[in-house]
């Protein structure tokens, strides 16, 4: 029983925690930090162009990587702090009782460590991470909120050039409301006049 239930909980490839016990362990965080009255700080991690590793490598040599990077992460943290993998190249730290200075020490741990390459067969392979970072309570109250706003902040770092952190701020999510509205209207004018974008113009 123990080990199907650690099946359950945990990603096949890594053994990090999968997304099912990182909801948990969030929920118990966030119920210690009110009861506290302490913060916490989620980091959402995405690898930069991991995707050219598994389309010019082979998925088993990105497979590889995963695992090199889940325990290279696990390196950058306390015990009491969670190492997740929510799928993909897709990671992501919650760090109890800690503050946005403790954050950010983190965060930069981890482009050092993740920015040593590492030899997977004949292959030295170098990987850089794009990471947001949101925390309990200013950006949040719940989980969702912040996983999503700590991925809003992962985007402004990619935005801003990859290889960095960012601190989400409330400009952000205005940012990608008027990228969003933007690209609907767009969308919504192709539909309506989808020869005014690619016909070339009548002679006079």
């Amino acid at each position: 029983r123990s080990e199907l239930e650690h099946l359950a909980q945990h990603d096949a490839l890594t053994d990090l925690p999968n997304r099912a016990l990182f909801d948990d362990r969030m929920s118990v965080a966030l119920a210690a930090a009110r009861r506290d009255n302490s913060q916490l700080a989620l980091l959402f991690i995405d690898l930069d162009h991991f995707k050219k590793v598994n389309d010019t490598l082979g998925h088993s040599i990105g497979d590889r990587l995963l695992v090199d990077v889940a325990q290279r992460l696990q390196g950058c943290v306390r015990r009491m702090d969670t190492v997740a993998r929510l799928g993909g190249d897709e990671f992501v730290v919650l760090l109890a009782d800690t503050t946005r200075e403790g954050a950010g020490e983190v965060a930069r741990k981890v482009l050092d460590v993740l920015a040593q390459s590492c030899w997977l067969g004949e292959h030295e392979l170098g990987v850089t991470p794009s990471l947001g970072i949101s925390l309990y309570p200013q950006d949040g109250n719940d989980g969702e909120t912040l996983l999503k706003h700590a991925d809003a902040a992962m985007y402004r770092a990619k935005d801003k050039g990859r290889n960095a952190f960012e601190f989400y701020t409330s400009d952000i999510n205005r940012g990608a409301l008027e990228n969003f509205l933007l690209e609907n209207d767009l969308r919504q004018a192709i539909k309506l006049r989808p020869s005014a974008l690619h016909s070339p113009p009548k002679p006079r």
